[in-house]
């Protein structure tokens, strides 16, 4: 048995010992950060394919409530001055109120959907800035898949409207509801990095968007041409959407409102989740430390 082992002992000694080689370096540049773009919106996009309640928000009550509104408020005209364009409509009290219940509905489920998902993801997030994954391509992910839900909603919505109707500007309506639904999304996914609850996250979603709009609807509110009006996060895409339905005005410069709402939100979602995955690393060294110390 002993020969046997000075055997095989001798044997490896003879052969040549081969340095094992360093690993490669991962690729640098612009196909690298394309390939950990890609990775975290399809994660971020598999999230909100698991959100069911959401789902079933955008397929049931969306509709339901557009067409309740528009079956139950009466179909008198509502003479009123449209702020953006100066000009006096006369729309029917159904369809003006239908328009600002699909801007409600499409700021609603984006809200929701975008709150949700980074509640749902927190830890996993977290996981991965401490391994490591950059923490841009993870916001910018959320960002890209917030995109893609406004889009299939506002797709969805502005099709329930023309059923009812002919709007007079369809790709107008479609904007503006799109832009009030991102500029809601990126205010989800800060309340999803800020709060710690789905109470609370719903509650400051919901509260907001009806506030917003019942404010602007000239049907519910005396005050719709208030200086106040101005000031709500989805006045822009209100203005847009009234005009696109009822008049052959063209607001570009409202359009620009809205996205700079959205620019707004989404900076204030990519600064609160900066900071929600840079504690989580500060605490994750901080505690190596204390345990040797």
């Amino acid at each position: 048995m002993n020969t046997h082992l000075q055997r095989l002992q001798r044997r490896y000694q003879s052969q040549p010992q081969q340095i094992p080689r360093p690993p490669k370096s991962p690729k640098t540049g612009p196909a690298r950060h394309w390939r950990l773009f890609t990775t975290a919106t399809h994660y971020a996009l598999i999230e909100h394919a698991r959100n069911r309640f959401a789902t079933f928000l955008a397929a049931l009550l969306v509709p339901a409530v557009i067409v309740l509104v528009y079956v139950t408020v009466r179909e008198s005209p509502v003479p009123f001055v449209l702020q953006s364009t100066g000009r006096r409509l006369s729309p029917q009290g159904n369809e003006l109120t239908a328009v600002t219940a699909a801007v409600n509905s499409v700021t609603l489920i984006t809200g929701f959907m975008m709150f949700g998902a980074t509640l749902l993801s927190g830890d996993f997030d977290r996981r991965l800035a401490m391994a490591g994954y950059p923490r841009t391509h993870l916001a910018l992910a959320k960002l890209a898949a917030l995109m893609a839900a406004a889009l299939a909603v506002t797709a969805y919505t502005t099709g329930i409207l023309c059923t009812l109707w002919a709007p007079r500007q369809p790709l107008q309506l479609a904007a503006g509801l799109l832009c009030g639904g991102l500029t809601y999304g990126a205010l989800g996914v800060a309340f999803g990095s800020l709060l710690r609850k789905e109470v609370e996250g719903m509650f400051a979603i919901a509260l907001t968007s009806v506030i917003d709009t019942a404010l602007q609807n000239p049907v519910s509110s005396s005050d719709a041409n208030g200086s106040v009006i101005h000031s709500l996060p989805s006045y822009g895409a209100v203005q847009a959407a009234v005009a696109g339905s009822f008049s052959e005005e063209r607001l570009p410069e409202y359009l620009a409102l809205q996205l700079a709402w959205f620019t707004t939100a989404a900076l204030v979602s990519l600064v609160a989740f900066h900071r929600r995955t840079r504690n989580a690393l500060r605490y994750a060294r901080a505690e190596p430390e204390a345990a040797t110390a």
